[in-house]
């Protein structure tokens, strides 16, 4: 069952405005990477359903964030069907993210009142999302599909969309600047941040420095 409400989900995308997205086969290097970015200042994370055995993996993350990163509303992602989304949801999935558009997903989490964030790459989708019941949605891939300049375009005739964008988003301030300024309501960003040392091997003080700096930036850039 969710710990955090989709209510609180989508104000603490709002507020910490990143949302690191992240997957490993290693429960132990998932709860190495989860704590470094709490440790940084993140509050959402989304663990992405990319492996076999994936499930497992996230079951025991959920219970390892409930004890030691018990602020941390942590998701799942790159899920496309509703039987998927149930297991996750079983599992402890505070929010569901998706790559695509699929209204059985929706009424899978609006049932249990699970927050909800589909891939959307056009104006059509994003409002039939908001109409399934998304309160912020997902444009992927966030480059692909316009970028900056297709969050401002969509904003126009749409200014009470939320829209979060992933692949493409990058932790530096000239990247981030443009998709604040075109009127995001966070951002996703997977291996860019993830930081690792001359061995290959991930940097969790490195991680730590970088997911606080990005969110530093953040806040300055925020409205």
């Amino acid at each position: 069952m969710a710990r955090f409400t989709r209510i609180d989900v989508a104000i603490q995308m709002k507020e910490t405005g990143m949302v690191p997205v992240f997957y490993h086969s290693d429960i132990e290097i998932c709860k190495k990477v989860l704590k470094a970015c709490y440790q940084g200042g993140a509050r959402v994370f989304e663990f992405t359903n990319r492996g076999d055995f994936a499930h497992e993996v996230f079951t025991a993350l959920a219970k390892f964030a409930a004890k030691e990163t018990p602020e941390m509303i942590l998701g799942i992602g790159s899920v496309v069907d509703a039987s998927t989304t149930s297991l996750y949801i079983q599992s402890g999935a505070n929010f569901v993210v998706s790559p695509i558009l699929n209204p059985d997903m929706a009424k899978v989490c609006n049932r249990r009142k699970i927050a909800w964030s589909p891939g959307c790459g056009s104006l059509s989708e994003i409002s039939s999302a908001e109409e399934l019941g998304a309160e912020v949605v997902k444009i992927f891939p966030g480059s692909q599909v316009g970028g900056p300049a297709f969050v401002k375009a969509v904003k126009g005739p749409s200014p009470w969309s939320s829209i979060m964008p992933t692949g493409g988003v990058a932790p530096t301030h000239e990247n981030l600047k443009a998709w604040f300024d075109a009127g995001v309501h966070c951002v996703g960003m997977g291996s860019k941040l993830f930081v690792k040392n001359d061995a290959g091997e991930f940097d969790y003080d490195g991680l730590t420095k970088k997911v606080a700096e990005t969110l530093a930036i953040i806040q300055k850039l925020k409205p």
